[in-house]
């Protein structure tokens, strides 16, 4: 259920017991509803804090063709499966409604329209507490953020953007391919994101589709034989990076066409140690054939702007009518726990699932990795692991 937020007076908040506080969840997508649930049924009261007016925010912002590359089976999240009727590879709309329900059905405690702004220990050193929106001071017994790895649109600082005549948008804010009718389109960066726009523009009547790529990526057939690539993920997780590596290549160049001459070579490194790197490969669902068909062009990297033109690693200089930056998200954790030492030099947590940074026990994060084995199912086994972490560090307290 939804409510409004608590707003303890600043000079009671660290005089309450700390056995009456709740653990405070920020972010109301998959990572922290599943948390917030598990939370509950380890008897501890847990309210999730979530700045949009609804939960699953960030999913609601994604493309229209967005399908999971995960199985609905292995996506659902503890206490709740997915209905049937959502097929194999659920569809954003039928993701968002799944979360909905979620919240519903396990009477979730959320409080929407509030935005935590910075966590810092309690005064008296006895537990959380939460700057928030609109002045709140939110006393917890223990955080978790769970505000997502697509938190924060990354849009590169290129070198004479500002002289682009076209238009440059983020991916974030792509929705279908309509727009770009007829029109001459590069996508910049080819991630899933922007291999799957690429694939809608094409299909979607784009007059010419391009695609800059810095990094060659592992692709990966979504399902081969009906067998989805997230079971090969999940048998393998536990393997060394090195074998799986050499698995990899081999079962590539059985399934996958080389598409060297269209610019798109088998990559040098293994795909585990890219995942282990935070690279997850590109899940196919119509590049292969677009780009061996010549429907989407493989470019170089963008390396600037100028005169009007996108200047690519090559030298080659391009006029598109419309750059969109499939260049990711950025963690933006700095302001909220980045004065706790708890943040590598990239932004990441230093610690992850139920286990605290050192120099913040009672912290916690879920939802900052890229697991082969795929982000929901993750999630939902780091909600019930983080729930019992949590359970302990209480009893201890």
């Amino acid at each position: 259920m939804e409510d409004s937020a608590p707003t303890p007076h600043p000079s009671a908040s660290t005089a309450a017991n700390p056995a009456d506080r709740p653990v405070y969840v920020i972010g109301g997508g998959p990572g922290g509803l599943a948390t917030a649930y598990a939370l509950r049924a380890q008897g501890i009261r847990a309210v999730v804090v979530e700045k949009s007016d609804r939960v699953g925010a960030s999913w609601r912002r994604h493309y229209d063709r967005l399908h999971l590359h995960t199985t609905r089976r292995r996506s659902a999240l503890p206490g709740l499966p997915m209905p049937r009727r959502f097929g194999r590879w659920v569809a954003r709309d039928d993701m968002v409604r799944y979360l909905e329900k979620y919240a519903e059905h396990h009477e979730l405690e959320v409080v929407t329209g509030v935005e935590v702004s910075r966590v810092e220990r309690t005064p008296d050193d006895t537990g959380w507490l939460l700057h928030a929106s609109g002045g709140r001071e939110l006393t917890g017994a223990a955080v978790v953020v769970a505000t997502g790895y697509n938190h924060t649109p990354a849009l590169p600082d290129w070198p004479g953007r500002s002289t682009f005549t076209g238009e440059l948008t983020h991916a974030s804010a792509y929705r279908n391919g309509t727009p770009y009718a007829g029109r001459d389109v590069l996508v910049v960066g080819v991630g899933n994101t922007g291999a799957e726009i690429a694939v809608d523009l094409v299909e979607s009547g784009a007059g010419r589709v391009r695609l800059a790529v810095r990094t060659v990526p592992h692709i990966v057939r979504r399902s081969t034989a009906g067998w989805p690539a997230q079971y090969s993920g999940i048998l393998v997780r536990r393997l060394p990076v090195g074998l799986v590596d050499r698995i990899c290549r081999v079962l590539a160049k059985v399934s996958l066409p080389d598409l060297s001459a269209q610019g798109l070579p088998r990559p040098d490194t293994g795909l585990y140690t890219r995942v282990r790197e935070g690279a997850i490969p590109v899940q196919d669902v119509g590049l292969i054939d677009a780009v061996r068909k010549g429907k989407v062009e493989i470019v170089a990297a963008v390396d600037g702007f100028e005169d009007g033109k996108v200047v690519l690693a090559d030298g080659t200089r391009v006029r598109p009518d419309a750059v969109i930056a499939a260049t990711g998200y950025a963690r933006a954790l700095e302001d909220l726990v980045g004065h706790l030492d708890v943040l590598d030099p990239r932004g990441r947590p230093t610690a992850h699932g139920p286990h605290s940074p050192a120099a913040a026990p009672g912290l916690y994060f879920t939802g900052f990795t890229t697991p082969i084995s795929g982000t929901l199912r993750e999630l939902s086994i780091d909600a019930g692991r983080i729930a019992k972490a949590v359970r302990r560090e209480l009893a201890r307290s």
